[in-house]
C-alpha cells in the first residue's frame, strides 16, 4: 500500500497543477473516490497473489580454485495465496546456469532453483555472479547473489 500511495501523490498533484491554469474544477478532474477504490482494488488483487520467500538470496563459496564447477541450491516457500510460477531466470554471465522447480507452486508448498557456476572463465579474484529470478509475484523480481573468492591452480 505504501509504495502505491508513494506513487500516486506525485500523479495527483501533477493532475492539480495542470488543472490550475485552465480553470477547470477539481471536481470535475479529481474523482478521489474512484482513486481510493482503485488503490483498494489493487491492494486487494496484490493480497491475492503468490510471494515468494526465500531462504536466502546470497551464497559465498569461499576460496575455490579456477576451473571448479560450483553448484547451490537456493530453497524457497511459496507464502502467498495462488499458485506461484518462475516466468524466467536470466543469469550475469555464460558461466551461470540456473535450474528452477518447473511445475507451480501451490500456497505452502516449497521450490528450489539450482545454480552452478562455472569458475573456468572467471578471473582471479572476487567473484560475483547474479540470477535474476522472474515470477508472478509482486515485486516479480528476485536476484540472487552467489560469491566466491577465486585462486590460481
Amino acid at each position: 500500500m505504501n509504495y502505491i500511495k508513494k506513487n500516486i501523490i506525485p500523479v495527483i498533484i501533477c493532475i492539480l497543477f495542470s488543472c490550475r491554469n485552465n480553470h477547470t474544477p477539481m471536481s470535475a478532474v479529481l474523482d478521489t473516490d474512484s482513486i481510493t477504490t482503485g488503490l483498494e482494488s489493487l491492494e486487494q488483487e496484490k493480497s491475492n497473489m503468490p510471494e515468494i520467500l526465500f531462504e536466502n538470496i546470497s551464497h559465498h563459496f569461499g576460496e575455490v580454485i579456477q576451473g571448479e564447477q560450483l553448484s547451490y541450491t537456493f530453497h524457497f516457500k511459496n507464502v502467498g495465496r495462488s499458485d506461484l510460477i518462475i516466468l524466467d531466470l536470466s543469469a550475469s554471465c555464460g558461466c551461470t546456469r540456473p535450474i528452477p522447480t518447473e511445475e507451480p507452486i501451490k500456497p505452502g508448498e516449497q521450490g528450489d532453483i539450482a545454480i552452478t557456476v562455472d569458475s573456468k572463465e572467471k578471473k582471479i579474484g572476487e567473484m560475483i555472479s547474479y540470477v535474476v529470478v522472474t515470477t508472478n509475484t509482486y515485486p516479480a523480481q528476485t536476484i540472487l547473489t552467489l560469491h566466491a573468492n577465486v585462486l590460481s591452480p
